[in-house]
């Protein structure tokens, strides 16, 4: 389900110009200015000034992880158990 697009009045959005950049480079939402209660503009943020995508790989080689996880189980499952006495 996708959220409603907001919408503002003119003169909400010349008294709130900022809140409304900063909220939509917030959230990623456009907000959809209107005048007489009709849509007459989008504000949305510019390709080159969202985020970067998330880099993968970035903890290879800081990590270590045992050669069989399968080994460790019964311990970790105690210790959960332990837990909930």
């Amino acid at each position: 389900m996708t959220k409603a697009q907001q919408t503002v009045n003119v003169h909400e959005a010349k008294t709130h110009l900022s809140r409304i950049i900063e909220q939509v480079l917030n959230n990623g939402q456009p907000v959809t200015i209107a005048r007489a209660g009709k849509p007459v503009v989008i504000v949305s943020a510019h390709p080159e000034s969202r985020p970067s995508q998330r880099k993968l790989g970035i903890l290879r080689g800081k990590v270590r992880l045992p050669d069989n996880l399968d080994a460790r189980s019964a311990e970790i499952q105690k210790m959960f158990e332990a837990n909930q006495r």
